[in-house]
């Protein structure tokens, strides 16, 4: 198992579980089977709607607090000084927890960015309270990077983006590593892909032939190779599945590596093209869904 330190010196597994677009219902099966495979990592947010099932999942590990890392994030409608901590509350309520190891704001929000400013303040609160160990932002392009910097003291530790083998943000990763903010894969494998509006011109990862052969080569999956991809340049990753087998096959990952001539293969098939949303489309209606109490 990988752990990464963060700009911090807190130190984080670099692969999880995510569990974006799980059922509520399959949340917390599927996170103890991944605690039970060995993830120490689970990545969710107040947006997805099962931080409560995601606390269920970890008390049913029976691990305790401190062997799993814990990351969520805060949702646009509770930007916002006075907001953003009492979303912490909710947070950490449903989770069933006094404190996070990592909380991150999910979207730049550039079109009420002065709210993300002051969400990103309460951020810092938290962390000088010692109610969060790391920092962080989702989503953000190195523009929105550089007007958060110039308002707030503390680099995020971390950045969450879209990042798979079609979609490899090199510029992001440029400016994240500039700055010494640590690059988090959403979609690592490419297989989140459900998001109304942005579906025409999806491809799928899975099945592209140059992955199937570097596979093939090391006997593995084209989703084993991906993530091996990621770990080896130094991002963290979270793939998202609720099947147990599928979560055993994504967490080994640890026995094999590529080459420089698999990596560079890999790199090369980047295409420019974005699958989920852009960071800076206006998207107001979503933006602005209520996050329930805790």
């Amino acid at each position: 198992m990988f752990d990464l330190t963060l700009n911090n010196a807190v130190t984080m597994p670099a692969l999880g579980l995510g569990v974006f677009q799980s059922p509520p219902a399959e949340t917390a099966a599927a996170v103890a089977a991944a605690l039970a495979t060995g993830y120490r990592h689970i990545d969710t947010a107040a947006a997805y709607g099962n931080e409560r099932e995601v606390g269920e999942g970890i008390r049913r590990s029976g691990l305790d607090r401190d062997e799993v890392f814990i990351e969520t994030k805060v949702w646009v409608s509770d930007y916002g000084r006075d907001e953003t901590l009492h979303a912490f509350d909710k947070a950490v309520g449903k989770l069933g927890v006094d404190r996070l190891d990592l909380l991150i704001l999910h979207q730049p929000a550039p079109s009420r960015f002065e709210r993300t400013i002051a969400a990103y303040r309460a951020l810092e609160s938290l962390l000088a309270d010692g109610k969060v160990r790391a920092i962080g932002v989702s989503n953000f392009m190195p523009h929105h990077l550089e007007r958060l910097l110039a308002e707030v003291q503390v680099v995020p530790a971390l950045n969450q983006v879209e990042l798979h083998p079609y979609f490899t943000q090199p510029e992001v990763r440029s400016s994240d590593a500039a700055h010494g903010i640590l690059t988090q894969a959403w979609s690592p494998i490419g297989g989140i892909t459900f998001y109304p509006g942005w579906g025409d011109r999806r491809r799928n990862v899975m099945q592209d032939p140059t992955l199937a052969a570097i596979a093939a080569a090391h006997g593995r999956t084209p989703a084993q190779v991906m993530l091996r991809w990621h770990l080896q340049q130094g991002r963290s990753a979270i793939p998202k599945s609720t099947n147990p087998a599928r979560i055993a096959e994504n967490f080994d990952v640890f026995g094999f590596e590529l080459s420089a001539d698999d990596l560079s293969r890999i790199d090369n098939l980047d295409t420019g093209v974005r699958s989920g949303p852009d960071p800076d489309a206006p998207r107001e209606e979503i933006f602005d869904r209520v996050i329930p109490e805790a």
